[in-house]
């Protein structure tokens, strides 16, 4: 028998996630925001300063860095990325994590599916990298005051699960090194990566058992391995993620997917939402928009995004 959600419930369920999630906090007729709640900045601009004016003015104060001045944060010199911090500090922004690529390279010695899309957002980094990318990602967390960096599963082979073993190998010896540093990684399924699926990312999770291995849970990544990614997706990970990323999409003609703005495409964000306030998660999540207008305008495929993010949380609300 499905639960009757009262508003009383609903309202105390939002109480339960803390003081980054309140109900009524609101920019501007924008909607309300339960949840900790940020965008990656690249997703808007290259421009830091531009980009956290704009997530500021939805009254966000959460952030994540993947690429900054047309340079991925791992490539960013030091007074680059102290200059990067005192301007996020004086738009007085949380970084919820740092989106590093680490681990988005070819696992050694099994070749990756030829055909397999290669995006690494502007950095190069190779099995050799490992130990000092990670000591350099934990470096970069710390100054950026957050304890979480983002990490991959090695490019896709043709069978993952032959491939399954070694990526648990290599990094439970990156768990052992963020667990030195106090550091947690976040390992995102990503359908580009050994780790696609819901499916795989809880597999993953439980076979490591590391409190410095979570998940970054991107429901929509699971779509281009046909999984759906809620209920289906989400029941193998619940529990285990301390991060989101939100983005949105449909099947294409050609059969692939092509993104939409978030509540457009297939991803039930409603019934995942209704779920995390059930399940009284405390983590953050980011928009990450991917989604591309006509224009090319990114500002405003962004907003397109979070102002149909808000119509979620509105009718969340209304349905109490």
């Amino acid at each position: 028998m499905t639960e009757q959600w009262t508003r009383r419930k609903f309202c105390l369920a939002l109480g339960a996630l803390g003081a980054g999630a309140s109900l009524g906090a609101r920019a501007s007729g924008k909607g309300t925001v339960p949840f900790k709640l940020g965008v990656i900045t690249d997703e808007i601009s290259q421009d830091l300063d531009e980009a956290l004016e704009f997530i500021a003015s939805y009254s966000l104060s959460y952030c994540e860095l993947r690429t900054v001045g047309g340079k991925n944060i791992m490539s960013m010199s030091q007074p680059e990325l102290e200059h990067a911090k005192q301007i996020i500090d004086k738009h007085h922004f949380q970084v919820s994590d740092i989106a590093s690529p680490l681990y988005k390279w070819d696992l050694p010695g099994i070749p990756a599916l030829p055909t397999q899309e290669r995006g690494l957002f502007k950095a190069q980094l190779t099995e050799q990298d490992a130990e000092d990318a990670l000591n350099k990602s934990f470096q970069i967390a710390r100054l950026f005051g957050t304890d979480k960096v983002r990490i991959f599963s090695y490019w896709r082979v043709e069978d993952p699960t032959k491939a399954y073993p070694y990526v648990v190998k290599r990094l439970k010896k990156a768990v052992a090194l963020a667990e030195q540093n106090k550091i947690t990684l976040l390992l995102e399924n990503e359908p580009s990566c050994n780790v696609g699926k819901g499916e795989e990312l809880g597999r993953m999770l439980r076979e490591i058992d590391s409190p410095w291995l979570r998940g970054n849970w991107d429901p929509a990544n699971s779509v281009d391995l046909h999984e759906v990614p809620y209920p289906d997706g989400y029941n193998r990970v619940r529990g285990l993620f301390p991060h989101m990323h939100l983005k949105d999409l449909v099947p294409d003609k050609t059969g692939w997917t092509r993104y939409v703005p978030i509540g457009r495409g297939v991803v039930d964000f409603h019934g995942q939402f209704q779920a995390l306030i059930k399940d009284g998660y405390h983590g953050t999540m980011s928009v990450e928009t991917h989604y591309r207008r006509p224009d090319g305008n990114k500002k405003e495929a962004t907003r397109e995004c979070l102002d149909g993010l808000m119509k979620i949380f509105e009718n969340l609300e209304a349905r109490s």
